[in-house]
């Protein structure tokens, strides 16, 4: 595809690639340019990679150490 026909399509361009996953070669004056690839799999949805990955511990906001602890501390 030329430069040209590719800033003419760019949109839709993208779209295709989004949905095909086949890159696009772009030329200018017969010579490749660049390639519109779509992006790796992980990229889609990144917070799917997060999944299982926290874990519920307990209270947050209560203190590590009870007061009776800190005052034997001191």
């Amino acid at each position: 595809m030329t430069a040209t026909e590719f800033k003419a399509h760019c949109l839709s361009l993208m779209e295709r690639v989004r949905k095909t996953r086949k890159p696009v070669l772009i030329t200018k004056r017969g010579r490749a340019v660049a390639q519109l690839v779509p992006p790796p799999e992980e990229h889609e949805k990144p917070w799917r990679t997060l999944r299982g990955s926290v874990s519920h511990m307990g209270d947050v906001i209560s203190p590590v150490v009870s007061d009776e602890e800190i005052q034997a501390l001191r």
